[in-house]
């Protein structure tokens, strides 16, 4: 374990600042963030023609360097230096938090190995911020961001995940949504999930069901815009539930009134089954 303390010579080195951005509303920028980003000697942006934007909406005239994972491994010792000789940098991504889905993390390892102070000015998180809002259990959870792209990749990357009591956070393409949630309903059963759109913009969107009625939703409303999907995490009691269990209490709900594909559609639902597997099973029995 390395505990950092004060190093001799380490006062004469400039501060690596890791700067939340807003993730949508640019009212979402603190005092702090902007006051940072104007007395630091130098921002290494992940894109500086978004942060240029962002820089200008403040009248911030701080210098900027491009900073992203094609360059990073060029562009770290260059940043080393800077701080090693006095001067501050701050390091941004396009939108939330730097070092989640940018090279920061490996500049922060880099600037730790030298005994360069590094400083969080905490804002905006995107996956924290839907969570909180997604009607899903925020304790415990994983953050993942962005998924395999590859249907093979992905369903693997679900078979090592699926029997994770966690809430499960991700990142994914609005192009790509439909199918990835095929992908998990294939590998995870129909668990609650809900689909976040667009967060802190003008058209923030919340769609809440099971991975099967999300599916049927996007088969009519093609998505737009940034989105999120943040599913359920097993449950035990889903996954040790017998096939005649189940289908013992969907004839219960028949026998109370249900109808027989309301009935099936419920218990699908509480034990995170697919619907139109749990459908054929049940429609394999003789059943009355």
């Amino acid at each position: 374990m390395q505990i950092q303390k004060s190093f001799k010579g380490q006062s004469l080195y400039g501060k690596l600042y890791l700067v939340a951005t807003p993730i949508g509303n640019m009212d979402d920028m603190s005092v702090r963030m902007v006051n940072t980003l104007k007395e630091v000697d130098v921002i290494a942006a992940e894109d500086t023609r978004n942060t240029g934007l962002l820089l200008k909406h403040f009248g911030i005239e701080t210098r900027q360097i491009s900073f992203h994972e094609h360059n990073a491994q060029e562009k770290i010792p260059v940043l080393l230096d800077w701080l090693k000789s006095g001067q501050n940098l701050a390091q941004v991504s396009d939108a939330g938090l730097p070092s989640i889905s940018d090279p920061g993390h490996d500049l922060v390892k880099a600037a730790i190995a030298e005994d360069i102070a590094v400083v969080t000015v905490p804002g905006p998180s995107a996956g924290i911020s839907a969570l909180i809002a997604s009607g899903l259990a925020p304790q415990p959870h994983i953050f993942y961001g962005f998924l395999p792209r590859k249907a093979g990749q992905q369903k693997e990357f679900f078979e090592s995940k699926k029997s994770y009591p966690e809430t499960q956070i991700f990142y994914e393409s609005p192009h790509r949504v439909k199918a990835t949630l095929k992908n998990m309903l294939e590998v995870y059963g129909d668990r609650p999930v809900v689909l976040v759109r667009e967060l802190t913009k003008i058209y923030e969107e919340y769609q809440r069901g099971t991975i099967s009625e999300l599916i049927d939703y996007l088969a009519e409303n093609p998505l737009k815009g940034e989105c999120l999907l943040i599913v359920a995490g097993a449950s035990l009691e889903k996954e040790d539930k017998a096939d005649a269990d189940l289908l013992a209490e969907i004839d219960s709900l028949v026998q109370s009134g249900s109808k027989k594909n309301q009935a099936i559609k419920e218990v699908a639902k509480k034990y995170g089954r697919n619907k139109s597997q749990l459908y054929a099973l049940y429609h394999e029995e003789d059943r009355n």
